[in-house]
């Protein structure tokens, strides 16, 4: 006789849909045969803990076994005639288990749950060998990139190309505030399987930025200025990420003093956008003239630098 499927998942009988889920996804990464060559038992445990999630998993099959209409291999109840499974029980016969037991169906149940999407995450990348396990068909291999992305692309979103070593290419779409290090799957555009194609599965990478650095949320960069600028104060073209600003950098300002454009920084992944931070460098002309010499003699003549005690 069929275990009980909540018991076979360790599951009480009000527990939830994700819940139900969740215990499945652990029993069958702990007794999947990938995990366990040549391990018959862990197999057979496999098979039951499918067997018990094609019920569960299910929302109709879950409530049919619930009023004891089906029985826990999905047989319907045929009261009057030998108990479950119709006409011989459990021992075969008509509706009955028949010798050969349970077995799950390639890629997925007839109950709609698609046994390679609750595994994909578990084992996607080791059921490539093409041998079932119990009549599972194993699926495509995931196919793994990296895709190294501006930084101004994971802030706007966009398109990218990618080559795979099969020869293909693939149109990528960045969304807004993609992190670095993130893994954008696409389904069903890996390698082919006997029970479907893998996902191929794409990890995003900045590139080094010419004038941006990362600290956190924000970002941080150098914004040279003239000294007549420096000292007068005045309107100054800054870069930021979204195209040019016009930036108004105060009266007397001094290199290492920030500047704050608000919301002009990262996205970070909760979406949220951090600020862009200008540091001013003084910057003298690359052509200095008598005219700046003698002035610059001059200012150091009346006023000497004297360095400030901290």
């Amino acid at each position: 006789m069929a275990r009980d499927p909540y018991l076979e998942l360790g599951v009480a009988r009000t527990a939830s849909a994700d819940d139900i889920r969740k215990a499945f996804r652990k029993l069958a990464k702990q007794f999947h045969p990938d995990a366990n060559p040549g391990d018959g038992a862990a197999e057979e445990r496999f098979k039951k803990v499918s067997g018990a999630f094609d019920i569960l998993g299910d929302v109709e099959k879950r409530k049919k076994f619930d009023r004891g209409e089906i029985d826990a291999d999905g047989h319907e109840q045929h009261p009057g005639f030998g108990g479950r499974g119709g006409f011989g029980g459990d021992a075969g016969g008509f509706g009955g288990r028949g010798g050969a037991g349970w077995s799950p169906r390639p890629g997925n149940f007839d109950s709609g749950v698609d046994l390679n999407d609750v595994l994909g995450d578990i084992f996607g990348q080791r059921e490539t060998s093409g041998r079932g396990f119990g009549g599972f068909s194993a699926r495509g291999q995931d196919l793994r990139a990296k895709l190294e992305i501006d930084l101004e692309d994971s802030i706007q979103g966009g398109k990218k190309r990618i080559a795979f070593s099969d020869g293909r290419t693939l149109e990528v779409a960045i969304p807004k505030g993609a992190q670095d290090g993130q893994v954008l799957r696409l389904k069903g555009q890996g390698a082919a399987g006997r029970g479907g194609p893998g996902d191929a599965l794409i990890e995003i990478g900045f590139k080094p930025h010419p004038i941006y650095q990362r600290d956190g949320d924000s970002l941080v960069m150098d914004l040279p200025v003239s000294v007549p600028d420096a000292v007068l104060g005045g309107k100054v073209e800054a870069p930021t990420p979204d195209g040019a600003v016009s930036l108004t950098v105060p009266r007397g300002s001094n290199s290492g003093q920030q500047l704050r454009l608000k919301g002009r920084g990262f996205i970070d992944a909760k979406g949220r956008r951090g600020d862009l931070v200008a540091r001013l460098v003084v910057t003298l002309p690359d052509i200095q003239g008598a005219e700046l010499q003698s002035i610059a003699q001059e200012w150091r003549t009346k006023h000497p630098y004297v360095a400030k005690r901290k």
